[in-house]
């Protein structure tokens, strides 16, 4: 099937299916932390130990990603997206019916297995359906659950749990999911290629490193126990480095190395991660912040952070008129020093001030971070040859999960150094947050340097014709 033969039907389902994968699976990573304690007490387990249930499936995804290019290329993206999508609906019904911890972690893991197949696969399909010119445009609705889901996430977990019980944290995905599989097998037009044999040693060095980089993330934002933290990391960092050396002599590796000779993709893989150590922090501290510095519930602090979704919503709707007008390159830095400065001024309103002093801030925050995630989504395809989609599809996806991990484990480890330091937040919980509200905008105003790597003309090929 080509681009070309593609009915205009097809290609506006096409963004709507994507959705649907990115929405569940971003909504189920954010739902789950709200609902752990409730989870914990029918199950008569320590809320400490439910931290197991996420684990397991950050981990699953963090080793099977890498994959999910070669499983598409080799079986073809419409047989792989369908068996996602019915790997996660099932993962969720199981987890339902878990009756222990055990259970309900093996559950978790065949979620994780479905999870890190939807998304980069559902991408591979939209990127091979769409002219480049269009191709921003189809991505830049299909983003938007990106930024709804963390989100909703807090605030449907707290409803569900309040008012149903914690069981429909996971059955709200069967409907979503069903709803994917049966528009994907109409409108999902199915692609494969000749590919070589896969890189075994490749997937191993790799997946493991990212497996352990995971594990390093988890340490870091729920313990202070160096030495795992540090060994992980060491040891994940030194199977990226055999990884490097396999893939200089291998004829065929998984990610190959000539994906980093392509500027574009180079440096939106680096802006990707480092901008997201400020962005992906904030939906998270945030709500906490209302809740342990202003005593407020878990469903007022999930109504503070939702305009953020709506916003998200109405950016998308301009971000493609800026691209056109004035590129990637001016529109990614001054976006990016935008968000960094919203993030530094969430730090202004104190105690005295109504907690809704937040609201127009973090609406223009999700505005602004709509525009983000388009620009550097987009721009870090649009000069890959069309045998390294695949592989440089999933390189950005596992990126973009690693990148959302250690932003929200770098702003734990922020608060809680400065909720260590007696004499600078002299004991008000408030005071912590706001510094921390300052580190990482200041830090996300600074990665906005790294887009200056763009030339002027970058992305030109991705820009619609009006």
């Amino acid at each position: 099937m080509t681009q070309e033969s593609l009915s205009p039907k097809i290609k506006l389902y096409l963004p709507i299916i994507l959705a649907t994968s990115i929405f569940m699976q971003m909504l189920d990573s954010t739902i789950l932390n709200t609902s752990l304690p409730a989870i914990a007490k029918d199950l008569n387990e320590s809320p400490l130990n439910m931290q197991n249930a996420i684990i397991s499936y950050v981990l699953t995804i963090a080793l099977l990603m890498p994959i999910s290019g070669y499983l598409a290329d080799k079986f073809g993206t419409k047989r792989i997206f369908i068996l996602s999508l019915f790997l996660f609906a099932l993962g969720s019904l199981f987890c339902s019916l878990s009756q222990n911890l055990n259970q309900l972690v093996l559950s978790r893991v065949l979620q994780g297995v479905g999870g890190s197949l939807m998304t980069p696969v559902g991408r591979l399909t939209l990127i091979n359906s769409f002219p480049k010119k269009e191709l921003v445009q189809a991505m830049n609705y299909a983003i938007v659950p990106a930024l709804i889901g963390p989100v909703l996430g807090p605030l449907v977990g707290g409803y569900l749990v309040d008012y149903f019980t914690w069981h429909w944290i996971f059955l709200i995905n069967i409907p979503i999911a069903l709803a994917g599989i049966i528009l994907s097998i109409r409108f999902l037009p199915d692609y494969s290629s000749e590919h070589p044999e896969l890189d075994i040693r490749g997937f191993l060095l790799f997946g493991a490193a990212s497996f352990l980089l995971s594990v390093a993330l988890e340490f870091l934002g729920n313990s202070f126990q160096i030495t795992p933290i540090l060994m992980s990391l060491m040891a994940g960092f030194l199977l990226l480095y055999f990884y490097y050396r396999h893939a200089k002599k291998q004829e065929n590796p998984i990610f190959p190395l000539e994906l980093f000779q392509v500027r574009t993709f180079r440096v939106g893989i680096l802006g990707n991660m480092i901008t997201r150590l400020g962005i992906s922090s904030v939906p998270l501290l945030l709500p906490l912040m209302i809740q342990i510095a202003y005593g407020q519930s878990a469903v007022v602090s999930g109504w503070i952070v939702a305009p953020m979704a709506l916003t998200a919503m109405f950016g998308k709707s301009v971000v493609i008129p800026i691209l056109n007008r004035i590129g990637y390159r001016k529109t990614l830095l001054a976006n990016t020093l935008i968000i960094g400065f919203l993030i530094c001024t969430l730090a202004i309103p104190g105690l005295g001030f109504s907690i809704y002093w937040h609201l127009p801030l973090i609406a223009l925050l999700g505005f602004f971070n709509s525009i983000q995630f388009t620009s550097m989504n987009s721009i870090a395809i649009a000069n890959l040859r069309p045998y390294h989609t695949s592989s440089g599809n999933s390189l950005v996806s596992v990126n973009q999960q690693l990148g959302m991990g250690f932003g929200i484990a770098f702003g734990l480890v922020v608060l809680k150094l400065f909720q260590g330091d007696v004499r600078l937040v002299q004991t008000e919980i408030h005071q912590s947050f706001r510094y921390t509200f300052l580190v990482i905008g200041s830090l996300t105003m600074l990665s906005g340097l790294v887009f200056r790597r763009l030339h002027v003309r970058d992305g030109d090929n991705l820009k619609s014709i009006t």
